[in-house]
């Protein structure tokens, strides 16, 4: 773009490591979150609200986590009277949701893009994110170099909505992963298995998975605080797959036996943790770490 200023709306830990790695880049990044804690920790300039942002930046990122917060944005970029901007959203929610978001900024002169981003605030951090861009193409091909700055790979998915779609595909692999990763984790120490070792030689087999790499030594570790995916935002996530699966007839018996134990790590406390806490959930019903009573950065190794 010939303008190498953005704005970034909702600097939570998504994106406030994208508004770290665009600054990073050389970019001008503008900002606002209703936290404003968040925008310093993110480095950008802070802005007072939505609208600001959207008179100040010629293109607009929206990082929002509920439908509620997306139509308050869509509606404040749109009574701010600004030029025709290109708003990228990237957050998860429900199809007729991104739409609406479209159809308010559309009414006001600006482009909506659909773009969610694949990937854990661990990985935006170093950049490991993938774009799922859908939309007006001219628009994608316009913005490529603002993904560049925080991303590794972007792909044209089409029509407006389908990058929804797609992300909707990918999370439900994530939520079989990480309860599946949390699984063997749970059978490796029962097993009397080194977990650090386990996360090892699974990294490096046929087992592995991109879930598994990223969590599975939080699991070793029983750390579940810095939260690359909160468990209480990954619920509104699931719902949303669930319910577009089932709009189309597509079965989910998999997805279907992650919730009850999503829901358990919400019930025992993990809500603001990563979702990795499912693993504290299947240990305790395996009668280990904290279900024994055990202050988990204290508790033994199983045997070598």
């Amino acid at each position: 773009m010939e303008e190498r200023t953005a704005g970034i709306i909702g600097l939570g830990i998504m994106g406030g490591a994208m508004a770290r790695n665009l600054r990073g880049a050389g970019w001008r990044v503008l900002g606002y979150d209703p936290d404003a804690s968040r925008a310093a920790e993110s480095g950008a300039e802070l802005l007072p609200d939505a609208g600001a942002v959207a008179r100040a930046a010629p293109i607009l990122l929206t990082s929002l986590p509920s439908p509620e917060a997306l139509r308050a944005t869509a509606d404040a970029i749109a009574a701010a009277r600004a030029e025709p901007r290109i708003v990228v959203e990237a957050s998860t929610m429900a199809l007729e949701d991104k739409l609406a978001f479209e159809a308010t900024l559309g009414a006001a002169g600006h482009t909506a893009l659909d773009c969610p981003i694949s990937g854990t605030g661990a990985q935006a951090k170093v950049r490991d994110l993938v774009v799922y861009a859908s939309g007006d193409p001219a628009a994608i091909a316009r913005v490529k170099p603002f993904f560049a700055a925080f991303t590794r790979a972007v792909h044209d998915v089409g029509a407006y909505g389908n990058g929804s779609k797609m992300k909707y595909v990918a999370n439900l692999l994530v939520a079989i992963h990480n309860v599946a990763s949390a699984e063997a984790m749970v059978l490796a120490r029962k097993s009397g298995l080194d977990p650090r070792q386990v996360v090892q030689l699974v990294a490096a087999g046929a087992g592995t998975s991109r879930v598994f790499e990223l969590r599975a030594p939080m699991m070793a570790e029983r750390r579940y605080g810095d939260a690359t995916m909160k468990c209480s935002i990954w619920q509104k996530d699931m719902a949303i797959i669930a319910a577009h699966a089932a709009s189309l007839g597509a079965p989910t018996p998999l997805l279907s036996a992650t919730v009850p134990i999503y829901s358990s790590a919400m019930a025992t406390g993990h809500a603001e943790d990563d979702t990795a806490a499912v693993h504290a959930v299947l240990e305790a019903i395996a009668g280990l770490g904290r279900a024994a009573g055990l202050d988990p950065a204290i508790a033994p190794e199983a045997p070598r």
